[in-house]
């Protein structure tokens, strides 16, 4: 008995076999591929038909990284008025860095910006006129729904980045290919999640790299619910003077409302903290 209770208690304290890794389901054919980019496909092309007049609000936090290290130091933050209306975008600067901004441009604020997250990204990449080419990647769960994954390259010059320095009003553009890749949920056959990467960006251009994720989700105007925009991230190698910075813009909206000529979103704290 005694010989019993040392082989058991030994036994008890050897570790444990590790759980085999969860196996994702296979990927679907290349006919079953073919069907659901086809079907997503007509939905970006027609989702800003889809979607209502609104109004929101857009904050971005901007910040910067000296060391390349993802040190990431706040530079300052920007709160807008987003109106969209007959399909079309228009930004209203609120405030910065807490402060009322009042009759100011969007643009005014300088730096790193980013517009067109309202249907302008899907439309660009799976317009037939960008040629896209797309390929299975992987299986992925974004906020807790499993979507497919799939990698794309437009090989056209379809990708805008603007760029003005600080205390600047030089605005300097260009145009480049690009590639990434594009969450579909596997239930809806929805996007949830766009990302972005530049190519060949001329050595001339002040912008090295530059890198988006555009996330969506469900969000609720009037009665109805709509997948909207709910984050996105670009970030940006910058040539300076003093060498090459890495900017990083983190961008949220929230508080989305039916839009009216005079809808003003109004919040109680100058800044809303970060969402979840």
């Amino acid at each position: 008995m005694r010989w019993w209770f040392i082989v058991a208690a030994w036994a008890a304290f050897q570790p444990q076999a590790p759980k085999p890794a969860p196996v994702p389901p296979a990927p679907p054919s290349s006919e079953g591929q073919a069907k659901l980019l086809d079907e997503v496909r007509a939905y970006a092309l027609n989702y800003t038909h889809r979607l209502p007049d609104f109004v929101c609000l857009e904050q971005t936090r901007r910040y910067d990284d000296p060391t390349g290290q993802q040190a990431w130091r706040l530079e300052d933050s920007l709160t807008a008025q987003l109106n969209y209306f007959d399909q079309k975008e228009e930004h209203k600067l609120v405030s910065q860095n807490g402060r009322a901004a009042r009759d100011t441009s969007y643009k005014s604020a300088g730096g790193l910006l980013s517009v067109g997250d309202f249907g302008t990204a899907m439309r660009d990449i799976f317009d037939p006129a960008s040629h896209t080419s797309f390929s299975w990647e992987r299986w992925a769960t974004v906020r807790g729904r499993r979507t497919y994954v799939f990698s794309y390259r437009v090989p056209l010059p379809l990708y805008i980045i603007d760029y003005q320095a600080r205390q600047t009003d030089q605005m300097q553009r260009t145009k480049v290919a690009y590639s990434g890749s594009v969450f579909v949920d596997r239930q809806l056959h929805t996007i949830a999640r766009i990302t972005h990467e530049a190519l060949n960006i001329a050595p001339s251009f002040p912008i090295r790299g530059a890198s988006e994720t555009l996330d969506y989700d469900f969000i609720k105007i009037g009665v109805r619910e709509y997948f909207l925009p709910l984050a996105a991230t670009l970030q940006m190698q910058v040539q300076t003077f003093a060498g090459k910075v890495w900017r990083k813009n983190e961008k949220e909206f929230r508080l989305y409302r039916k839009y009216s000529a005079d809808a003003v979103i109004k919040f109680d704290a100058e800044e809303p903290p970060p969402q979840p």
